[in-house]
């Protein structure tokens, strides 16, 4: 039984930081899934896949993991690399970028 620790990011769909502050283990596949023939879902015998445990912070995460026992790997999390741009800039005489319109 193996987990990954990770930090998510921000889904596109939203502007804000919301859900992004807890750290999450996920259990990784133990059993390959397969189609049910009746249906055609995609099913598993394996219940771990479905949990997901949030954490306030990493070590929290990697203690609740060592305590029962589950080999962890954690994924740090890419902060954005965010540029500082400005409305005025658009405008300037020495402006790098051709104006395009």
């Amino acid at each position: 039984m193996s987990a990954k620790i990770f930090k998510p990011a921000k889904t596109a769909m939203q502007s804000g930081k919301a859900k992004t502050g807890l750290w999450v283990l996920e259990f990784d596949q133990d059993v390959a899934r397969k189609i049910d023939p009746v249906m055609g879902y995609t099913t598993s015998s394996d219940t771990r896949q479905q949990l997901r445990l949030n954490f306030e912070t990493a070590e929290q995460a990697i203690g609740y993991a060592e305590k029962h026992g589950i080999d962890y790997r954690v994924i740090a999390p890419k902060e954005p690399v965010r540029k500082n741009v400005s409305y005025s800039d658009n405008f300037r005489f020495n402006r790098q970028q051709p104006w395009t319109h």
